[in-house]
């Protein structure tokens, strides 16, 4: 097996063309690591972010650095006696693709502890979407431990096409909520996503999020609001707010400009809260991710692929993520 392996790598802080192919060096293998030969990768839109140098951790220290925070593989040679060759399973690890290098290359070393197997049935590409964007975790955590979620409540999560937004929705249906809204931001994506089987889709073309949030909840608003949008929406999506409803800030593909009415968090006693996954535990991610994946199990969660690239194509993969909006994930295939 040659030495050698393909991945991409930014030398600077930059635009889309810093998504760069190189050959370097494989991994060599530590105690309680394992080899993983990478198959697919997922694209989050903070892999753009920390790219483009708007984040706190885009420091000189963080150069060069191999992209990517997540992806599906397999176990090609181990340290561990958690997993053997042949094994299926997806990978992620502290920092990876922002303070540690990542997943977008063909081969990872990576500690047991941040392998899980992947269920049968599951191909690496569905694998791979399943941890792309962290929409999944993010709207779990975002449910259960910051809006305090109880069965039988509303929930809005703004862009059905994005990770935040679709992969809330799908976790909200799960934990029992009466009602999941989702908004588009024209009606080819309303009427995709109403197929797909999201009922609730507030066409923003045609309305606003309040008004379409209004509509569908008889004026009530609705309880919690799960937002990776940001920008304009902000202040919609507060004024959609049932009274004592909370907002969690997840997010800010729409901008990071926000117009709030002041009011609609007082008279609503708003609570506002702000995403980050700082905020938890080794052990509260973990056991999210440990009932997630049950629930990936039972197939209640549907992972959606917008568009697959080869890895070499990285630069327009990042962008077509950021600048066109899909409906889906978008990912990476690490063997060329």
């Amino acid at each position: 097996m040659s030495q050698m392996m393909k991945a991409i790598q930014y030398k600077s802080y930059g635009d889309y063309s810093e998504n760069r192919l190189f050959e370097l060096p494989r991994p060599q293998l530590r105690d309680g690591e394992v080899l993983v030969e990478m198959r697919s990768v997922g694209i989050n839109p903070l892999d753009n972010t920390f790219r483009s140098g708007h984040y706190y951790a885009a420091t000189p220290q963080n150069l060069p650095r191999i992209g990517g925070q997540t992806g599906a593989g397999v176990v090609v040679e181990t340290n561990s006696n958690a997993f053997r060759a042949g094994d299926r399973v997806f990978v992620r690890g502290p920092g990876f693709g922002i303070v540690a290098d990542g997943t977008w290359r063909e081969f990872v070393a990576a500690p047991a502890a941040g392998l899980s197997l992947i269920p049968d049935g599951i191909d690496d590409d569905h694998a791979a979407a399943y941890l792309a964007g962290a929409g999944y975790l993010t709207g779990y955590l975002a449910l259960t431990e910051l809006a305090q979620f109880k069965p039988g409540q509303s929930v809005l999560a703004p862009a059905i096409g994005g990770a935040v937004g679709m992969e809330t929705v799908q976790v909200a249906r799960r934990l029992g909520a009466a009602l999941v809204i989702s908004t588009a931001s024209n009606t080819e994506k309303s009427e995709r996503a109403r197929a797909a089987g999201y009922q609730h889709v507030i066409d923003l073309s045609k309305e606003s999020l309040k008004d379409g949030v209004l509509r569908i909840t008889d004026g009530k608003g609705v309880d919690v609001v799960v937002d990776g949008v940001s920008g304009t929406l902000t202040g919609q999506a507060l004024s959609s707010l049932a009274f004592g409803g909370t907002m969690v800030i997840a997010g800010y593909a729409g901008g990071r400009e926000a117009d709030v009415n002041v009011t609609d968090i007082i008279w609503k006693a708003a609570t506002i809260r702000g995403f980050t996954f700082r905020l938890f535990t080794p052990q509260t991610v973990a056991s999210a991710g440990q009932a997630l994946l049950e629930y990936l199990k039972e197939s209640t969660l549907q992972p959606t692929i917008a568009r697959t690239f080869p890895m070499s194509k990285a630069a327009e993969a990042v962008r077509y993520l950021i600048e066109d909006r899909p409906f889906g994930r978008v990912i990476m295939h690490a063997q060329n």
